[in-house]
């Protein structure tokens, strides 16, 4: 009984390994139509990649043009030399963006490939595993007799017999090697869809820069438009945003002063280096938190309420920690409101509340869910460029809040505001993002 199972179990592995070998056979095609289409997809690849490196030369040395005319005296030549060489600028970004676009595209259709050969594989050894099975139940109607007496003697049907035992090894790799097929199809599963929400965001990040660059050639007709075209209109006109500003400054100092939210400190996180994020891949800090020189020339209050960084050209803005878009807007939409100009608020789920001023572009919407360095937007600050609000050059304003403090409202005790909805916040619920980001 004992050798009659063990016959069993070998000739029915043999019933599998025939069925395996047929599998071998089937393969070959489907797998060398993948590899065939995917080294045509990886030299296109390859020269869409020394595409870009070229487009990237360029957009670097229309960087280092834009960054020569902002040294320049502000004057209207220059605000027209600069507001041109910052359309260069984004033009060339735009086709950095495409090209991107375009990488990644076709790498999308190599894991595509990668993906429907594994199923194809998958498939063909799950009708052999299937078939086999259906003999192996046909199978145990037949007695080892008949085995026997079909074999011209019975030293050959114990030599076969002895031979399948050794295919026993080579039908364990076939089944080990069908998991690493169904492994190996997840992680390529994983990759496609990382690489889907890559060009989602590339998609979002072209977008942001058309929308600047329309933008950018708004302002340079408005300021010849509103100048017609003279120094001391120009001129006339920066002394009038000073004024202006200085009055808006100081309708939102009183009305936040005399905010009351009532913070409890609990929910306050204790400020430690590298709780929030950088939100530029280039780092040069124009102003700090607070009482600065800067602050006490340029606002009312004597204070500045968050952090300046330089961003020469329109940059990507990062959100600095994971969290919801609680709120956008654009105080630009009121004549005579000069304050944040375009703006994001991202409340984020340890307490704190994070604003992004300034911007020449917004790319998300309220309620949407944005990761650690996420793109929220474009980094703006031109003067008379619709959006930037209060600012005497390009950069970037960031500013941290406990959020129990703040809430976004009309600014209705205002002389010049009335009308527009923008983030609120109690004098005591304003923390330096300076304590919370990275050491520089």
């Amino acid at each position: 009984m004992k050798n009659r199972s063990k016959y069993y179990e070998v000739w029915n592995k043999k019933l599998v390994f025939v069925l395996i070998l047929t599998t071998y056979f089937l393969l070959p095609t489907t797998y060398s139509l993948a590899v065939t289409s995917n080294d045509l997809l990886s030299r296109q690849i390859e020269s869409e990649k020394e595409e870009l490196e070229a487009l990237e030369a360029e957009q670097k040395r229309l960087e280092n043009e834009l960054e020569k005319t902002s040294v320049e005296k502000q004057n209207l030549g220059t605000a027209v030399k600069s507001l041109d060489a910052t359309r260069k600028k984004l033009t060339q970004d735009i086709k950095v963006t495409r090209s991107k676009i375009t990488s990644t595209d076709l790498n999308i259709k190599v894991l595509e490939n990668n993906v429907n050969t594994a199923k194809r594989q998958i498939d063909t050894h799950q009708k052999a595993v299937s078939t086999a099975i259906r003999a192996l139940f046909a199978s145990e109607s037949r007695p080892i007799l008949l085995e026997l007496l079909a074999a011209t003697n019975f030293g050959d049907a114990w030599k076969d017999i002895s031979q399948l035992e050794g295919l026993s090894v080579k039908l364990d790799d076939e089944v080990r090697s069908l998991r690493e097929t169904k492994a190996a199809l997840s992680l390529e599963k994983v990759k496609k869809e990382k690489v889907k929400e890559e060009i989602l965001s590339l998609n979002r990040e072209l977008g942001g820069q058309r929308e600047v660059v329309e933008e950018n050639q708004k302002a340079k007709e408005k300021l010849l438009a509103e100048t017609k075209n003279k120094e001391v209109l120009y001129q006339q006109m920066l002394a009038e945003n000073l004024a202006r500003q200085e009055e808006s400054e100081q309708d939102l100092f009183k009305l936040e002063s005399e905010l009351k939210f009532g913070l409890d400190p609990t929910l306050i996180p204790t400020p430690r280096s590298g709780i929030l994020s950088w939100p530029l891949d280039v780092v040069f800090i124009t102003q700090s938190f607070g009482k600065t020189v800067g602050a006490a020339r340029l606002y009312s209050s004597g204070s500045h309420n968050g952090v300046d960084f330089r961003a020469k050209s329109p940059m990507p803005v990062k959100a600095m920690m994971s969290g919801i878009v609680e709120g956008t807007g654009n105080t630009d939409e009121q004549r005579g409101c000069y304050s944040y100009g375009r703006w994001v608020l991202m409340k984020h789920p340890n307490g704190l509340s994070t604003i992004y001023a300034h911007l020449s572009a917004i790319i998300v919407a309220n309620g949407q869910s944005i990761k650690t360095g996420g793109i929220i937007g474009y980094s703006g600050g031109t003067p008379r460029v619709f959006g930037s609000g209060y600012s005497t050059g390009p950069h970037l304003h960031v500013g941290l809040f406990a959020s129990q403090g703040v809430r976004i409202d009309r600014f209705v005790t205002s002389r010049g505001c009335k009308q527009v909805f923008l983030p609120l916040v109690g004098i005591d619920a304003y923390l330096d993002p300076l304590a919370y980001l990275p050491s520089i």
